[in-house]
């Protein structure tokens, strides 16, 4: 089997950003080419009645105390940003525009944003600020701001979230695999032995 990995994510989504660490080297380790796909989470919990972990009883602490653990598991800098969760849409839509023109500079940026949010709490819901992001990697922050204000990028990302759904997608991060899902970056060992067996 040789089709791609499908990772769909919300910048918001800590453990989406726990994920972009590791399934890129996945992908490598088995040759798959690895699609990041930005999403509209809000979207995919309305479609499926959940709601932020932060907002849930027992799993808001528990989830906190989870990423703390993580970054430490993981060696990685994380703080949880003032006002978490907040809508990404600026970067999401920037992600598109960018992707239609240099996909490996579209990841670059991806990274940066999640850098932005989780290691610096940068507001990557600000406009501004998802423009700066672009400008430290040689974008036009001009053409960036036009982009994320274009009906075009905000149907693209509308649309691409409406198709994640429809394959059954409704949390941050989700792999689709060979046509299989799997929920949640604890599930990447799985997608590994499901892409060393080729299935089961």
């Amino acid at each position: 089997m040789s089709g791609t990995i499908r990772f769909y994510f919300d910048f918001a989504s800590p453990y989406g950003y726990f994920a972009k660490f590791l399934v890129d080297d996945l992908g490598a380790k088995f040759g798959r080419e690895v699609e990041w796909r930005p999403i509209m989470i809000g979207s995919a919990f309305k479609a499926s009645g959940n709601r932020p972990l932060v907002d849930q009883p027992l799993k808001g602490a528990y989830s906190r105390h989870d990423w703390d653990r993580m970054a430490r598991r993981m060696a990685v800098a994380f703080r949880l940003p003032e006002g978490f969760p907040s809508a990404a849409l600026a970067p999401s839509r920037a992600y598109w525009w960018l992707e239609g023109q240099d996909k490996a500079l579209a990841k670059s940026y991806a990274h940066a944003v999640y850098h932005a949010y989780f290691a610096e709490s940068r507001p990557i819901s600000d406009l501004a600020v998802a423009a700066e992001i672009g400008a430290s990697l040689g974008v036009d922050p001009e053409a960036l701001s036009a982009a994320v204000q274009d009906p075009v990028w905000k149907q693209r990302l509308k649309d691409e979230t409406d198709a994640a759904i429809a394959l059954g997608v409704f949390g941050s991060p989700f792999f689709m695999v060979d046509g299989e899902g799997f929920w949640g970056v604890d599930r990447l060992a799985m997608v590994e032995d499901w892409l060393r067996q080729g299935g089961w």
